[in-house]
């Protein structure tokens, strides 16, 4: 027996109707994916060929010829929302204008209900401000805490942004825990480690996106929209945010950004082992005690992307001349690789220039091999 919230896996919304109209047009498109591991391609024998992303850019240049679809792959393994608003930017719309945006964040989220806002607002307003045309659509995909009788958290979480906005969602979870329940499939089948699906799960998902997309773009879903007086030409206009500290201004900045370093050279990863990160490792390295970077950004909130490891040490930060506030970020996980840990500081009510330093303490977690501190990039909101 299904339960009610799983029969309703689908959710038109506002649909798809300016990357219809250019369709119709038979104009290029441009659609881009950001999310988590599962839409980066984790689980698949192959992320360019397997994975759901990879299969629904194959299904779009099928039907519209593949000289007129590019697609981009923002997926980076381990990220939540919050990391997703601050990348947004550099990884999707710094391409141009981009014509459809799935959004994927439903497992990495966590149970704060006002960061999974943040982060997910900020992702929508900034792209509507930047790219005001994108049509956006999120994606649910499957995990053990998304494949429950009742509504999961970070899917009700995330659907009162969709709701809010207008935004069309595909609930993979849904569909798949339905199915489970009516024995059509069994989840160990799909996903091993029951998180990131195998050729066989990608290939599901990628069959209900093209399910959506068969109506979502469709010719008689535009004509329905131009009945319910649909401007396709207008932007839609940005309503107060739901939560007023969203990451509509996040930002990932360059760490040259820094205009003050003591102690800290430039490095590359090269044959260390790295996760979670299928970009430019170039970043600012420092084992010495005391040694100090500083830099000044405008907004409600700063932070730093470290890559954290096997030797990586605990900093400490200080802001706008304040006392300086020790931070370790060392897991379990470090002891396998480096990869992209955000350090964010605490969040002001008032947008205004931060000056931040950060300072190596030298001293480490008793796990850790070493002291390093690894500086990739610079956030701002």
């Amino acid at each position: 027996m299904t339960s009610t919230w799983a029969n309703y896996w689908l959710n038109h919304r506002g649909g798809l109707p300016h990357i219809q109209e250019k369709l119709n047009r038979h104009e290029p498109i441009t659609v881009a994916f950001i999310g988590g591991s599962i839409t980066e391609g984790a689980g698949a024998s192959d992320l360019t060929t397997t994975s759901w992303r990879a299969l629904t850019e194959h299904y779009l240049k099928q039907r519209y010829t593949a000289d007129k679809v590019m697609c981009i792959n923002a997926g980076v393994g381990g990220t939540t929302s919050t990391f997703g608003a601050h990348r947004l930017q550099a990884h999707v719309l710094s391409h141009g204008e981009i014509d459809l945006l799935f959004v994927e964040f439903s497992v990495n989220d966590g149970e704060d209900r006002d960061e999974s806002i943040r982060g997910m607002e900020g992702i929508v307003r900034q792209c509507r401000r930047q790219s005001p045309h994108t049509d956006i659509c999120f994606i649910y995909t499957a995990a053990d805490k998304n494949l429950t009788v009742h509504m999961p958290f970070n899917i009700a979480v995330h659907e009162e942004v969709a709701s809010y906005y207008g935004i069309p969602s595909v609930n993979f979870a849904a569909r798949v825990f339905t199915q489970i329940q009516l024995k059509q499939v069994t989840w160990d089948a799909l996903a091993s480690d029951r998180v990131h699906p195998n050729d066989e799960g990608h290939a599901l998902y990628a069959a209900f996106v093209r399910e959506y997309l068969d109506v979502a773009l469709d010719v008689r879903a535009v004509e329905e929209t131009d009945r319910a007086g649909v401007n396709r030409q207008d932007a839609l206009p940005l309503p107060p945010p739901l939560e007023p500290n969203n990451y509509e201004h996040a930002a990932m900045l360059e760490v040259d950004m820094a205009d003050r370093m003591e102690s800290f050279e430039w490095r590359e990863l090269s044959s260390e082992p790295l996760m979670n990160w299928r970009y430019d490792t170039r970043h600012l390295y420092t084992d010495t005690r005391d040694a100090s970077l500083s830099f000044t950004v405008h907004g409600q909130r700063a932070g730093v992307l470290l890559l954290c490891g096997p030797d990586s040490g605990i900093f400490e930060y200080g802001i706008d001349g304040g006392p300086f506030l020790p931070m370790s970020l060392f897991d379990d996980w470090c002891l396998k690789a480096y990869r992209p840990i955000m350090a964010m500081f605490p969040m002001r009510s008032e947008r205004q220039s931060r000056r931040i330093t950060i300072r190596h303490t030298g001293k480490k977690d008793e796990r850790s091999t070493g002291t390093s501190l690894r500086i990739l990039k610079l956030f701002s909101n």
